[in-house]
């Protein structure tokens, strides 16, 4: 694995890169000097989703979500508290599926809350239906990235 990492920056949607060995340090995004690790989600639309997922070389974890969903309601607290938890080794990010529909055409979301992991760009695991923070925590770390 590379030792210098390309974090992609939650706030400015910049490239960093930072040595793996920094990574649990608090890094700064060298064009906006927003933290990059913050233990929060980010919602990224379809420009930044692009951006993240083409040059993250931490997983993506994605939750595809809508306002109106019931269960989507449910899983966003639980989705932040695995942010907390998981974060600097996975960056945790949502979609509205309302707003970026395209997103969702092309990533085949059925129902929602659908959630994916991808590692280097690439879906490695997905699943869909709420679930506390504890199993959410323990399916991400069974996941192969």
């Amino acid at each position: 694995m590379a030792t210098t990492l390309q974090i992609v920056c939650p706030n400015c949607h910049t490239v960093n890169r930072l040595p793996r060995e920094r990574l649990s340090d608090e890094g700064i995004c060298g064009r906006c000097k927003s933290v990059l690790f913050n233990g929060s989600v980010t919602e990224l639309d379809a420009t930044s989703f692009d951006k993240h997922l083409q040059n993250s070389d931490i997983p993506l974890v994605i939750d595809f979500w809508a306002p109106w969903c019931g269960p989507c309601k449910t899983m966003a607290p639980e989705f932040i508290k695995s942010a907390a938890r998981l974060e600097p080794n996975y960056r945790f990010v949502k979609v509205n599926t309302e707003e970026e529909q395209e997103l969702a055409a092309r990533f085949g979301i059925r129902s929602i809350p659908t959630l994916i992991v991808f590692s280097r760009g690439l879906e490695v695991a997905r699943t869909s239906g709420a679930m506390p923070s504890d199993a959410l925590s323990n399916w991400i770390r069974s996941v192969p990235v």
